[in-house]
């Protein structure tokens, strides 16, 4: 169904209305246009988003965004991805944009490995486009975040994320489980929709408690899903780091087997670290209740 422009900015306003930032993510053929109606309308961030996105584009159905003349044009904050490769990385900050987003494929509801049979781990992604912003930075003196993008479960990733150079995090599936979420209780990425290639799909991730207690607490759960927040100040101190700066310097090991060393205990129970990435499925009832409505800019 094509996109009603008038409803981006009527969107826009609604947020502003209610005093929070606005980001409006678009894909790359659409941001010209889009990017001057969300601007119009107030929005904060503006976000250029696709599976992987290139400072350098060819296309011969419609004409390829110029990053360089379009982040120049807005006057707003301008973000782009997804990378997950170093000279990726540095090719778009030298374009102008104010933020990456790193990340192929490891979203919960995220096809995209299957589908095309690309993607990176998360870890090397966030590490190598780390390393490309210390670059970039001692290079031109201009400072670009790094926002890892996806797998996010609970609060262990999300620190990991941190110690690995992040300078933030997006996440997707946590925030679905708020009550206030408007999904009740599903997730799906922006590539679910996709007219002729869906590359995400939409899953059941259940309703745990509320937004406060998701970001802040206090934790009704012993898995790390809740108190986001928490965790991170917690492992912050536990690393002895006082600042995200210090704490993107902590030392990184690769170690499979530190989920399961000790823990015989838990994965026999099905408690704590071995409940893990499950969740409890829905019941037939709720399974066979109608998609929620939803409106994307894409």
């Amino acid at each position: 169904m094509p996109i009603q422009e008038k409803l981006i900015a009527k969107r826009v306003e609604q947020i502003k209305a209610a005093k929070v930032t606005c980001a409006v993510s678009t894909i790359p053929q659409n941001a010209e246009r889009f990017g001057a109606i969300a601007q119009a309308a107030g929005a904060d961030l503006f976000v250029v988003q696709s599976t992987v996105t290139t400072a350098k584009h060819v296309s011969k159905a419609y004409k390829p965004l110029d990053f360089p003349a379009f982040v120049k044009s807005m006057k707003i904050p301008v973000i782009a991805g997804n990378v997950v490769t170093y000279e990726q990385g540095v090719e778009l900050m030298e374009t102008g944009v104010h933020a990456l987003l790193v990340g192929v494929g490891p979203g919960a509801a995220c096809t995209t490995r299957g589908v095309l049979g690309v993607g990176v781990p998360q870890v090397t992604a966030t590490v190598d486009c780390a390393s490309a912003r210390d670059f970039y930075y001692k290079k031109s003196g201009r400072y670009v975040p790094i926002i890892t993008d996806g797998g996010m479960r609970n609060g262990g990733d999300v620190c990991k994320a941190f110690a690995c150079g992040s300078d933030a995090v997006m996440v997707g599936s946590a925030f679905a489980k708020a009550k206030e979420a408007p999904g009740r209780g599903y997730h799906w990425g922006m590539a679910y929709p996709h007219s002729s290639l869906p590359r995400g799909t939409r899953i059941f991730v259940g309703t745990t408690g509320t937004l406060e207690q998701i970001l802040f607490g206090p934790a009704q759960t012993d898995d790390g899903s809740q108190n986001l927040m928490g965790a991170i100040t917690t492992c912050m101190g536990t690393m002895g780091a006082a600042d995200i700066k210090a704490f993107q310097l902590a030392e990184i090991i690769i170690a499979p087997s530190i989920q399961t060393e000790g823990k015989i205990f838990q994965q026999v129970q099905r408690v704590g670290m071995a409940r893990k990435g499950a969740v409890e499925q829905p019941s037939r009832n709720q399974a066979a209740r109608p998609k929620p409505a939803r409106s994307a800019a894409r």
